[in-house]
């Protein structure tokens, strides 16, 4: 999956009727069936989170006052996320171009879908809906690191689509702020708002011993691929949270360089000089892929 497919699977089919994508959230407008799902997912994931997710989300999403009740209303996160980190969050029909999604997080202003998954969706929706972008990313930029971190990453993000590197830069998006995992002082912890919102890959991610989990190397993140339909072969563990603004400041142009004329890794293998904190045994995907055949 590409960078560009990544951030834009929804504009082959829809027509903007504002230049940057944004729509009103029209939160009169959601059913109390739309309500009760929010709540069954809001409920499960905050029974699963305390001693998985990091600090940083857990304080974030108090912060918030996020309730199990209501979907929330972006004007009233954005107010609480303005004074703390100088975000707000607009809403979004789903997935939108690449060069829109860069262009908002540049100007700290999150793009969160308004959609809300069907109740026989609970467990895997491909296209991220209000649960994903609200429960899943919102409390992180409540902390300043991701805020900050968030911006350079739109800001990169425009550079390497004009380089024709945006299928590289994804990478780091994914193994950090969709499928990251960071080591605190207390254990490993998850802050990626693709597990924190899931069920089943926050039970998996920390605990099955399928997965590899490798100290995030950013060459390494580079190289590697990853998937979009399963759980993830590897996970890539920061330090520390901290370690995001020394990534935000890097100059990526020289590891550009050296990936290009590189070979890809495949998601699920270790590779030469990686720190491996756990060696995985690989044995849910044999068995997806046996399952397959």
């Amino acid at each position: 999956m590409s960078g560009a497919e990544k951030h834009g699977l929804a504009a082959a089919s829809y027509q903007p009727q504002r230049p940057d994508w944004t729509i009103d959230q029209g939160w009169a407008q959601y059913t109390a069936e739309e309500h009760a799902t929010w709540k069954t997912l809001f409920e499960r994931q905050s029974r699963l989170l305390p001693g998985r997710a990091c600090d940083a989300f857990l304080e974030g999403l108090q912060a918030l006052s996020m309730a199990a009740d209501r979907i929330p209303d972006f004007e009233q996160l954005s107010e609480v996320l303005m004074r703390r980190t100088g975000w707000q969050v607009v809403a979004v029909p789903g997935l939108v171009p690449d060069d829109v999604f860069f262009e908002h997080l540049a100007n700290r202003r999150f793009p969160a879908g308004q959609f809300i998954r069907q109740a026989h969706q609970l467990d895997y929706l491909q296209e991220p809906d209000v649960f994903h972008d609200v429960f899943g990313h919102v409390p992180m930029l409540m902390h300043p690191v991701m805020a900050d971190f968030m911006q350079a990453y739109g800001q990169g993000g425009l550079r390497a689509k004009a380089q024709g590197v945006l299928e590289q830069l994804a990478r780091v998006y994914w193994y950090t702020v969709e499928f990251g995992l960071v080591q605190q002082s207390d254990g490993l912890r998850i802050y990626g708002a693709g597990i924190v919102s899931s069920a089943t890959e926050s039970v998996f991610a920390l605990e099955d011993a399928s997965p590899h989990r490798v100290r995030f190397d950013l060459e390494r993140v580079l190289r590697t691929q990853y998937r979009i339909d399963d759980f993830q072969e590897s996970y890539f563990v920061l330090p520390d949270l901290a370690d995001l603004l020394h990534l935000a400041a890097i100059d990526f142009d020289p590891y550009y360089e050296r990936v290009r004329a590189a070979s890809s890794h495949r998601p699920g293998v270790i590779v030469a000089g990686d720190q491996v904190l756990t060696r995985g045994t690989g044995q849910y995907h044999r068995k997806a892929k046996e399952r397959e055949t």
